[in-house]
């Protein structure tokens, strides 16, 4: 007998052939569908709070709102100063105390200088407590390089996250993208779109690991003036064009939504 079974087209995706067959995973699914929606509205909400909403609502990727996307001027001081502090003085004294008190210290006068201003806390709120328990687990071991353990779990977590998303058929990008595109989950049935979106995703794990892959050595030799700067060079420096390249890659594959006719 023959084989009955049609044959497949070429320059399918195998994940777009998987799901185009009916499996759990298929975009018809109505529950997966419902989900996808929701991870997509919540994924989105979030980012446009970040500020990401600002990039997408432009043409060009401008430099206030690539600025915006990174929490603006104060959440990149936020973000990098305590970290460079610790380096810093852990690099001219070698003391683990002072070391850990003075990022510390300096997390507290972040958030207490928002609370005073009225502003928004949460991301300093946030940065504090990482900055506490990195402060406790160094000063529970001894040992300076354990001040970036945190760091290393937030990494591998996205990392595994993301990855997870690409494989399951719903790339976070992708999630994240339609719901500030304002085409929610429709991406998923373009197949240009679907892989534009799979890749991207891609390339945000392969950062996340990057960083994994570059420090961990270091800090297994105990090599913490080296970890420290690395980590500040792997931080925004990186996260930044990379930003830059996901906002050039989902305008290119999603339409502009249709203006308003001028009255």
């Amino acid at each position: 007998m023959t084989d009955a079974r049609e044959p497949e087209p070429r320059g399918v995706d195998p994940v777009e052939r998987r799901d185009a067959s009916g499996s759990p995973d298929a975009t018809g699914d109505p529950d997966r569908q419902r989900l996808g929606e929701s991870m997509s509205a919540a994924f989105g909400a979030a980012a446009r709070k970040s500020g990401l909403g600002a990039m997408a609502e432009g043409d060009a990727p401008t430099g206030k709102a690539l600025l915006l996307a990174m929490g603006g001027v104060r959440g990149i001081v936020e973000a990098i100063l305590p970290g460079l502090l610790f380096l810093v003085v852990y690099t001219l004294t070698l003391d683990l105390l002072p070391s850990i008190i003075a990022p510390v210290a300096l997390g507290v006068v972040f958030s207490v200088a928002r609370l005073v201003q009225r502003q928004p806390v949460t991301q300093a709120v946030g940065g504090l407590l990482g900055i506490a328990l990195s402060a406790a687990l160094a000063l529970l071991s001894g040992r300076a390089e354990d001040f970036y353990v945190v760091g290393f779990w937030t990494n591998g977590a996205y990392a595994v996250a993301l990855l997870v998303s690409v494989l399951v058929g719903w790339p976070v990008v992708g999630l994240v993208a339609g719901y500030l595109m304002g085409s929610g989950t429709s991406w998923r049935s373009h197949p240009g779109q679907r892989r534009a979106m799979r890749w991207l995703t891609l390339v945000w794990v392969a950062m996340f690991a990057a960083r994994l892959l570059v420090q961990l050595p270091l800090y297994f030799s105990g090599n913490v003036e080296l970890l420290g700067t690395l980590r500040l060079l792997m931080g925004i420096p990186l996260y930044a064009p990379l930003l830059v390249l996901s906002w050039l890659v989902v305008r290119a594959v999603f339409p502009k939504a249709p203006q308003a006719p001028a009255e």
